[in-house]
């Protein structure tokens, strides 16, 4: 552990010292771009490199906290570790739970069963049990998994209805180097109190009591298919939510336009997620991921050069969705094709989760005892806070030049 320690310090000194020359690097640029009109390669490749240089160090950094984190709650939970017991995935705690078991093997009217899940909505795998070929075939195949934008953003717990915060919502920076004796300069900070309450995301699904007596394929079914379909409306809500009602208040209504500081000679989507980057950098908040369509990932990932050689990657090599050292989240939102999202997702941002996904089984639900069915729900409640609206820019990305131009 305290080798994984003086590691991080190092990183952590050496990323400092990247930030510093990364924001007074790009400051030059865009001077330099507007002044001569463009920017020179020698300058751009330099920008460049000092981008790449930050957003791997932050990578490192962060990926040391979270072991240096992990370490210690190992260490925490050392004389336990004895009992070899493993952590549970969302359907395993459901399909063990004794309430369950107990209410399965004798299903009575007016009776609920609730079971509480902890951190219900983090990866897990799914349960090794599978339904039997003869019974039902072919289901409980699980979706691909992917990053969702819940995985950028900064966590948080909550034990209220609404959350009460302060956004800073401008700074004037007076500071200047003053003669002994005379007075000093005021800087301006404004500051907005804000009131963010919890919203609900929830939905049901109907079975027949039979599937109690199949635990394996309820436990797929909550893991992979509640789950996911609470994961996939989240994301709607975190993305483009408007706030009215019990909606939550999305990023990119908040989001700055997309104001490149200069024009890249042949500009493509690749440019265009970089100098989104730079307006990050020059509001001081570097950004930590980006947001694009599936569609437009696939054509950044198909970018070739002049020889027909992949730019980004070999094909067979591919180490993840990764561009310019930050991680891209690749989404199914409709509306998104065509345009971005780049932004400080860790510090402009964070999640507050009221009530983890959880559970509840009844048979008193509409009709459901005379036809011999259960109700299944599954339900969450989270709120988000946009304490930077200008750490995060959204726009459409820059069409491609005809053929021959």
């Amino acid at each position: 552990m305290t080798d994984t320690t003086e590691l991080l310090k190092s990183v952590s000194a050496e990323l400092a010292k990247a930030s510093s020359e990364f924001s007074k690097k790009a400051e030059d640029a865009l001077a330099e771009a507007k002044k001569a009109g463009n920017l020179s390669a020698e300058t751009k490749n330099a920008v460049d490199e000092l981008a790449t240089k930050f957003n791997s160090l932050s990578e490192a950094e962060k990926q040391l906290k979270a072991q240096l984190g992990e370490m210690e709650q190992e260490f925490a939970r050392l004389p336990a570790q004895a009992s070899g017991q493993s952590r549970e995935t969302l359907g395993g705690t459901i399909i063990k739970s004794e309430a369950l078991k107990a209410f399965a093997a004798s299903v009575e009217g007016n009776k609920r069963l609730s079971i509480p899940v902890s951190a219900a909505l983090l990866s897990g795998d799914v349960p090794a049990g599978v339904v039997e070929p003869q019974r039902i075939p072919g289901i409980d195949v699980s979706p691909k998994q992917r990053l969702f934008i819940r995985d950028l953003i900064a966590p948080g717990k909550t034990g209220s209805p609404a959350i009460f915060w302060v956004q800073q919502t401008g700074f004037t920076n007076a500071a200047k180097a003053v003669a002994e004796g005379t007075a000093k300069p005021y800087s301006g900070i404004t500051f907005t109190p804000k009131i963010t309450g919890v919203s609900t995301i929830a939905h049901l699904f109907k079975a027949s009591k039979q599937i109690l007596d199949d635990f394996a394929q309820l436990g797929s079914t909550i893991d992979i298919e509640m789950r996911y379909g609470l994961k996939y409306v989240e994301e709607q809500e975190i993305l483009f939510a408007d706030g009215t009602g019990v909606h939550l208040h999305g990023i990119v209504p908040q989001a700055s336009v997309y104001d490149p500081a200069f024009e890249v000679d042949h500009q493509s989507g690749i440019d265009d997620l970089r100098l989104a980057m730079l307006q990050c950098q020059l509001a001081r908040l570097p950004s930590s991921g980006h947001v694009l369509h599936f569609m437009d990932w696939a054509k950044i990932e198909l970018t070739k050069d002049t020889l027909g050689r992949y730019i980004l990657a070999n094909p067979l090599g591919l180490a993840g969705p990764v561009l310019w050292g930050l991680p891209v989240v690749a989404t199914e939102a409709v509306g998104f094709e065509g345009k971005f999202l780049t932004g400080a997702f860790q510090t402009g941002a964070q999640l507050f989760d009221r009530e983890d996904a959880n559970v509840v089984i009844s048979t008193e639900n509409a009709d459901d005892f005379e036809k011999n069915m259960i109700t299944i729900r599954c339900e969450e409640r989270l709120a988000l806070v946009v304490k930077r609206p200008e750490a995060f820019v959204y726009g459409p990305f820059t069409a491609p030049e005809p053929a021959g131009g």
